[in-house]
């Protein structure tokens, strides 16, 4: 007889004007994986939130190894053996890893921090679940990729029953992935009960021994890898039929519009990461580059949109080249930008999402005339693109730092997308988003290309830039080392290029 080791029982959690949890029941028993696949705005996030104390349910019941936890207990439930990584990392930028992952139970010597015991205690635990990180690294200086990995040694340090994970994945690398699934199956082996979030159909049906699909708040459907398929689950998230595949015409390229001479860029730690770069994209065509992240193009991305300086070379649009280290005359130009980290580059999370909308344009008619505000403009635009680009929101006044990740993203792809522009620098722009959030932000792409944008796609995802490239160029080591044609591109081919290896 299998253990309960969570029990969840009619949770419900009403917002004003939204029903995030109604009435949802659960269990997690000991050594099983439990996956919560949903929609973003599903209600996933707040409802590991209320197992974790940090969100107050209205009603129901919560128990872990049969105690009766008190809503919002965030130390009772740590105390009963709760661990929790978050989807926005809860890392002090400017501290150490070592000091990142004891923070708030440091070992200490006297009345002192132990640091060398402190370090090899976060050697010993990356070694013991395979992540490997360095302990002095200033987390600030990482990939979001390396941050991941001090989050989820930061929980596992305290001796967990029941880890909870909400969306771990959404910012790390294919190979990543494949380790972390890993560490989880090994998890789980060893009595560990895990809940875990994804958007991502493939890994929840790779490890999860459960599945439960939550729709607008409810529960609807519980079901198991072996009796499921991508399809079937995209049906039951999203209630509809999604095309998982990109549905897009012939590209009809024309004249050069981002042209990249000669480029060289320093990483954050002043080494070379991209280093003498040449590449051209069309008007009307999407070019994908597809490499293992880490391999300069962050670097690149940045550079282009005026982000971080060039060393050597220019970055030219329609012939004219741009301005190094200006992001916003790099805009006005013609150059949109959705960037890979919405969090710190693509929204300020206190501001509406109204305001988010018109970042890059607040000062500008219709929304300004000189120091005054179009109330009026501001407003109707906003409720265009929420409309237009289905941002599930209560209000347009919502503060963008309320929303669910994938609706952030929608808020940057629906401000990049909706003005006429010459190139559209699209980086992970389906990082953390559901399945449904995926189909449209690749239509929106292609509805770009063809209205006679020039995209750069830039994705870790393999498969993003198989479905939806028109051209590819395979990155490594900071440099181009080939060109292929998106509609016969080889899988293991690229796979090969992406490792180094010779065609």
């Amino acid at each position: 007889m299998k253990t309960p080791l969570l029990e969840l029982t009619n949770i419900t959690k009403k917002y004003p004007g939204v029903i995030a949890n109604e009435d949802i029941s659960l269990t997690v028993n000991k050594g099983e994986i439990v996956a919560l696949l949903g929609e973003n705005g599903a209600g996933k996030s707040t409802l590991v939130k209320a197992v974790f104390g940090l969100v107050r349910p209205d009603s129901g019941e919560i128990r872990i190894n049969g105690h009766l936890i008190a809503p919002g207990d965030t130390a009772g439930a740590i105390a009963h053996g709760v661990g929790m990584v978050h989807q926005h990392f809860q890392l002090v930028p400017v501290m150490s890893v070592t000091d990142n992952i004891i923070l708030g139970d440091e070992p200490t010597r006297g009345l002192f921090i132990n640091k060398r015991a402190a370090r090899a205690e976060v050697l010993a635990l990356s070694e013991k679940y395979g992540l490997q990180v360095d302990p002095d690294a200033i987390v600030e200086n990482l990939p979001v990729g390396m941050q991941q990995r001090i989050e989820i040694l930061k929980a596992l340090r305290k001796d967990v029953d029941l880890l909870i994970l909400d969306e771990p994945t959404a910012v790390l690398t294919p190979q990543e992935i494949d380790e972390l699934l890993n560490v989880i199956r090994n998890l789980a082996k060893s009595g560990v009960g895990v809940l875990f979030i994804s958007h991502k159909l493939r890994e929840v049906i790779a490890v999860a021994d459960r599945i439960v699909v939550l729709r607008n708040g409810k529960a609807v459907g519980i079901t198991t890898p072996k009796e499921s398929d991508e399809e079937s689950l995209a049906h039951l998230m999203v209630g509809r039929d999604v095309v998982l595949q990109v549905e897009k015409g012939e590209a009809k390229a024309k004249e050069v519009v981002l042209s990249i001479r000669n480029l060289h860029v320093n990483d954050d730690r002043k080494l070379t990461a991209v280093t003498g770069f040449d590449l051209d994209v069309h008007a009307g065509e999407i070019l994908g580059i597809a490499g293992v992240e880490g391999n300069g193009q962050r670097e690149l991305v940045e550079a282009i949109c005026g982000m971080r300086p060039r060393i050597k070379g220019s970055v030219l649009v329609s012939g004219v080249e741009t301005p190094d280290m200006h992001p916003r005359r790099v805009h006005a130009m013609g150059i949109s930008h959705i960037p890979e980290d919405r969090e710190k580059h693509g929204l300020v999370a206190s501001y509406s999402i109204e305001d988010n909308l018109v970042l890059n344009q607040f000062d500008q008619p219709p929304f300004a005339k000189g120091w005054i505000r179009n109330a009026y403009a501001l407003e109707s635009n906003a409720n265009t693109l929420v409309k237009e680009f289905d941002i599930r929101t209560p209000s347009i006044k919502t503060t963008a730092g309320a929303l669910s990740g994938g609706n952030k993203q929608k808020v940057v792809v629906a401000r990049e997308l909706s003005q006429k522009t010459k190139v559209v620098v699209a980086a992970q722009p389906t990082r953390g988003v559901d399945v449904g959030s995926i189909e449209f932000i690749h239509n929106q792409l292609v509805a770009a290309r063809d209205n006679g944008a020039a995209v750069l796609l830039v994705s870790a995802e393999l498969d993003e830039v198989l479905s939806l490239s028109d051209r590819i160029a395979v990155m490594f080591g900071g440099k181009i080392v080939a060109f292929l044609d998106g509609k016969d591109a080889d899988r293991a081919k690229i796979g090969r290029l992406m490792a180094g290896l010779s065609e």
